[in-house]
């Protein structure tokens, strides 16, 4: 599961200026518009070119829940590119992002303190050169866990060290995520 790599999508979300197409016919059009061929989308999809071609002559009208899922994702991570880009650099740039999360955050901190995980509920704003590392790993395709680490060193400085006025060696974990959202 994708967590980090998941909000950051539906957090670009929250920048188009308009909303995606509703049909399975127009959200198909779209795809082909994008991927220049119906047997792209059919690979893309993983259905038949048939069905790909029925769709966008509207001969298909309501497609599996399955599908249906596949087809908007694939059609809201490629709407309005250019929309998402000038988002995601002023994120990296100037403005930063705010990433509210709850789950289990454990320490390795210096004897004698509390290591112990536990449930924890975090917004915080994180700084724009930390978003810029979380934009390009997941464009270059890292996987969750890299994402994860990446989170987890802007909590850990940001939140936990205070940008390194206390707590100077700790290190934290970032595991057994309730939710995690971001917004730019």
């Amino acid at each position: 599961m994708s967590d980090i790599a998941d909000s950051l999508t539906k957090a670009d979300a929250l920048h188009f200026t308009r909303p995606i197409p509703k049909s399975a016919g127009a959200q198909m059009r779209f795809l082909v518009t994008r991927l220049k061929s119906t047997k792209a989308v059919a690979t893309t999809l993983g259905i038949s070119q048939r069905t790909v071609e029925r769709y966008v002559k509207n001969q298909i009208r309501q497609p599996k829940p399955e599908l249906a899922a596949r087809l908007e994702s694939e059609v809201r991570n490629r709407w309005q590119p250019l929309v998402r880009k000038r988002a995601r650099a002023k994120a990296s740039t100037t403005t930063g992002l705010v990433i509210e999360t709850r789950a289990r955050f454990g320490f390795t901190a210096a004897p004698g303190t509390t290591d112990d995980g536990r449930m924890r509920r975090i917004t915080q704003h994180l700084p724009p050169e930390y978003a810029a590392r979380l934009f390009a790993a997941q464009e270059a395709g890292a996987a969750e866990p890299q994402l994860r680490r990446i989170t987890a060193e802007a909590l850990q400085e940001i939140y936990f060290k205070d940008n390194g006025a206390r707590a100077t060696s700790l290190l934290v974990e970032f595991t057994d995520i309730d939710y995690v959202d971001f917004a730019f």
